[in-house]
């Protein structure tokens, strides 16, 4: 497997890549039904674009240089969360709020994604590995995840990462108490976990 940062010439391939795979099977896209196989999401799409941009992207690649894994990282700055801070009254604004009193910017990891056929060859654990050096590389003192399925929590875990806040997705029902989201087993929780880096 190769690891290579991704350019605009391949932007289209990622896109590609996260409709098959992320987009549909992302724990809670799947719960909002946001997504058809392979079809697309405008506003996710737009995202993943967006994070692009921000060129601190990984992606793996097979013998064919055909993508296997990919990891969407971008920057969070200061700004970013006094937005935030605007718009949410969620826990997603009381960890904006821990965060802003000891950095300016974090290095963001958005979405972490590898094709089912090449799962379980440590692909996503290599390409976040690969993100904590581009990290440090570039001077950010901090990386956070938003880890939305039980897998990826298992591997920031195993990688240092702390939990900052959690959103249990049971624990959000309508007024008849059923679950508004209904996210499939073996996903329980959002975590927002970062990690120092030296």
């Amino acid at each position: 497997m190769e690891y290579k940062t991704i350019t605009p010439d391949r932007y289209s391939n990622v896109i590609h890549h996260l409709r098959e795979t992320f987009f549909v099977d992302e724990p809670l896209n799947k719960a909002a039904k946001l997504c058809v196989h392979a079809e697309g999401n405008y506003e996710l799409e737009q995202h993943s674009r967006s994070t692009l941009d921000d060129n601190l992207s990984i992606m793996a690649v097979d013998e064919n240089d055909q993508i296997a894994g990919v990891i969407l990282n971008g920057i969070v700055s200061e700004g970013d969360i006094e937005k935030s801070r605007e718009k949410l009254k969620t826990a997603q604004t009381k960890v904006s709020r821990k965060y802003s009193s000891f950095f300016d910017k974090i290095f963001d990891s958005r979405i972490l994604s590898v094709d089912s056929k090449y799962r379980g060859k440590g692909i996503a654990k290599e390409l976040m590995k690969r993100t904590e050096d581009l990290a440090r590389d570039n001077g950010f003192s901090i990386i956070k995840g938003d880890a939305t399925g039980i897998f990826s929590q298992k591997i920031l875990r195993g990688l240092g990462f702390e939990k900052v806040s959690e959103i249990v997705y049971d624990e959000y029902v309508d007024e008849d108490g059923k679950p508004i989201l209904e996210v499939e087993a073996p996903h329980k929780s959002l975590k927002v976990m970062y990690k120092r880096l030296n």
